[in-house]
């Protein structure tokens, strides 16, 4: 069951209700699940149907993927899920908002993920004044955290933000910075926007978010079940916290020598969402990458 002194919510990263069924057998709790079009694509479902040399028609692949967010949720009918648009690098704010009103009918409480782009802000803004909740996921910036701020600022719903830690890592920036950055700017504010640590590689950088106690921590199912087998370790109780002082130390054995710290920022959250440089490489790629396993599974 849930361990007393957890601060965090801890979600599922995957697209596979068995999946959900499994965590929830092993941690005895779980409080939501993010899906998006990669996961999705590695559902044993659509596996299968792809191996028989089929592809789906766009309105009958959003028909199973509404289907499988579904049987999530009726094994975890309390949970939050987090269920994605289709977004590529030229997808218009109108576009997202009418996907995300569809999607947001297809179960109760569930989180439209959006990209934080441009548009993608606009459609936040316009979707959080209308009572529905969001996901703004692919967060490679200080700065593109405060223009989520600023651009859900009279939301009527949830707001989650998805700093990507471990694709971070995996580009030499070290992604644990980012999200204590993020952290310490919202400290400072309303803290309407919660944020959710998202792209967990490794064990440790489970550990390390339940160490800086984000609000919300996702992971793939085998590193929730290691936390299973592990006793539901918590930093302060079943670890001593000294262990995560010294993060490079804490680190050392995981990342590789290019790993760059990034520096807090001073930012002003009262300007508006428009005024802040969201540019970002990682975010485009991302993109690039959602969009192509999705366009991958669709018939030509």
């Amino acid at each position: 069951m849930r361990p007393v002194a957890l601060h965090s919510k801890i979600f599922l990263d995957s697209a596979d209700s068995i999946e959900t069924e499994l965590t929830l057998k092993s941690l005895g709790f779980l409080d939501g699940q993010t899906t998006n079009p990669t996961l999705l694509s590695k559902n044993p479902l659509i596996q299968e149907y792809l191996n028989e040399g089929k592809k789906y028609k766009r309105e009958l692949l959003i028909d199973k993927y509404k289907e499988i967010v579904q049987s999530i949720k009726a094994i975890m009918p309390q949970g939050a899920i987090s269920i994605e648009v289709y977004a590529d690098n030229n997808t218009k704010a109108a576009d997202m908002v009418s996907q995300g009103e569809e999607m947001d009918t297809w179960v109760e409480n569930a989180y439209i993920k959006l990209p934080i782009t441009r548009e993608g802000l606009k459609a936040a803004n316009t979707l959080t004044k209308n009572g529905i909740n969001v996901n703004m996921t692919l967060c490679f910036t200080q700065e593109q955290a405060a223009a989520v701020y600023a651009a859900t600022i009279d939301a009527q719903a949830d707001v989650l933000i998805s700093p990507f830690q471990g694709r971070l890592d995996e580009n030499c920036k070290d992604g644990t910075d980012l999200i204590m950055n993020i952290q310490r700017m919202y400290s400072h504010s309303d803290k309407h926007v919660k944020v959710l640590t998202s792209s967990i590689r490794d064990y440790k950088h489970f550990l390390y978010a339940l160490f800086v106690k984000t609000d919300y921590v996702t992971a793939p199912y085998k590193i929730l079940e290691e936390w299973a087998v592990n006793g539901l370790q918590v930093p302060g109780v079943d670890i001593n916290e000294d262990l995560f002082e010294d993060k490079a130390d804490y680190f050392r054995d995981i990342n590789n020598a290019c790993i760059t710290g990034i520096t807090y920022k001073d930012i002003d959250l009262n300007l508006e969402w428009s005024e802040y440089n969201i540019s970002s490489d990682l975010t485009i790629q991302g993109i690039q990458k959602f969009s192509e396993d999705w366009n991958n599974l669709v018939k030509n």
